[in-house]
């Protein structure tokens, strides 16, 4: 098999120590250095290949370089790329139709990150609480979940019950209360007249893809209905095709006041974050009120749009939900042989693995070292989110994998598929 000629003039492990008296060390990444990828694949410095099971935290929900996102985004690289928002481009009218309609929601407020898609819904909320409810000023609250992930920013960690993200950052942004996840009665007694929002994932991915009970978002929909105050769900890795559905909501058939999108919106190419929502809330803001110099710029405007147009044809979401079923299957049969349990929706899991045999960042590794991409999260946990373009053969390689890594670690035969699949070449 021939490996294609390295690109750069310095090893993996070389770029590795480059990296350590330049790097802020804000991330403990495996040591592999990518440096090609296309599909499902990604290929190191020196030619080896690897399957990816992260897909950047969803933000590569299409594969790396889907030809149809790499075509927009040259075609718009040849006409125009940045405009900021002081001016109109001709991209951006037909990205927010093609979003909203595809949401089933009336406006597209463009941002970049998903972090900053997190503060504009935060933004928009209070805004509609003080110009709409009548909260008194400075006095609105928002109730959000334990152990939520939906940023780091200086807000964000504000409201975060992971004391890594929290600690040394201080003092805090006030006007948010905390409630046990999946606990619709804790959250009914934290809302009151000052609730201007409740913010919540449908799914917690960071806590390591934690599914709530059938009819809770149903209940949050109904009790902030009820209450007066807005239902903002953040389903910047949940949504756009992850869990078999559009975005992960439609499992209960709620429709929230405002979404929060991200990742995977900017196809892998660019960062494009959204908040879309109904007419009534997003005409909230004015002029001059909040904004983005690179929200809605015509790059990633054209690239959202092909992304909104791979959606539309709903092949993605059957491919989750019917992928979905193989990793499901999968690891249903490691039960017991190393795994101990895991939750899944589509093509999103976390497994917890047996302490005994490693922490997750060791099997991560352990992983890495039979040629799968995955990432570790609380404890013995890892995350399993590989491109929605992923084949059903790709899946149960790494399936094989994982039941290798868990048999070296306990010290027992091989009880399932056997042998893994020699690795394709990327082309």
């Amino acid at each position: 098999m021939t490996v294609a000629p390295s690109r750069s003039l310095r090893s993996s492990a070389e770029l590795i120590r480059a990296e350590e008296p330049v790097l802020a060390h804000n991330y403990h990444p495996l040591p592999v250095v990518v440096a090609r990828a296309e599909g499902a694949w990604v290929e190191d410095v020196e030619g080896r290949r690897y399957l990816d099971m992260l897909a950047g935290y969803s933000a590569l929900n299409f594969g790396h370089r889907h030809p149809a996102l790499i075509a927009a985004a040259h075609r718009q690289l040849d006409e125009l790329t940045l405009t900021s928002r002081a001016f109109h481009n001709d991209r951006l009218a037909g990205f927010a139709e093609s979003l909203a309609a595809l949401t089933g929601l009336d406006m597209v407020l463009p941002m970049n990150t998903g972090a900053e898609a997190v503060e504009s819904g935060i933004k928009v909320a209070r805004k509609w609480a003080y110009d709409v409810k009548g909260v008194a000023p400075d006095r609105a609250t928002i109730v959000v979940a334990a152990d939520n992930f939906h940023g780091r920013t200086t807000t964000i960690v504000s409201f975060s019950t992971d004391e890594t993200a929290r600690t040394g950052f201080g003092p805090f942004t006030p006007g948010f209360r905390v409630v046990p996840y999946n606990d619709l009665a804790a959250l009914e007694s934290a809302v009151d007249e000052t609730t201007a929002a409740v913010l919540i994932e449908p799914i917690q991915g960071e806590a390591g893809v934690v599914i709530p009970d059938d009819g809770y978002l149903r209940g949050v929909r109904e009790l902030t209905r009820r209450a007066g105050c807005l239902f903002v769900a953040d389903e910047i890795q949940s949504g756009l095709g992850r869990t078999g559905r559009t975005l992960a909501v439609e499992h209960e058939g709620v429709v929230p006041d405002l979404l929060l999108l991200g990742k995977a919106l900017g196809g892998g190419i660019v960062p494009v974050s959204a908040v879309v929502g109904r007419r009534e809330v997003l005409q909230v803001l004015r002029p001059g009120e909040h904004g983005s110099t690179f929200g809605g710029n015509p790059l990633a405007a054209a690239v959202g749009s092909a992304v909104v147009e791979l959606l539309e044809t709903g092949e993605f979401q059957r491919r989750a939900e019917e992928s979905g079923v193989v990793l499901r299957d999968g690891l249903t049969a490691l039960v017991g042989k190393g795994v101990r349990g895991f939750r899944a929706r589509g093509l999103w899991a976390g497994v917890d693995i047996d302490p005994a045999l490693g922490t997750g960042r060791e099997i991560s590794e352990r992983l890495m070292h039979e040629g799968i991409l995955v990432k570790d999260t609380h404890g013995s946990t890892i995350r399993l989110a590989p491109p929605l373009t992923i084949t059903a053969d790709e899946l149960r390689t790494a399936l094989d994998a994982l039941e290798t890594v868990l048999d070296k670690a306990s010290g027992t035969p091989l009880q399932g598929r056997g042998e893994l699949r020699e690795q394709p070449p990327l082309t």
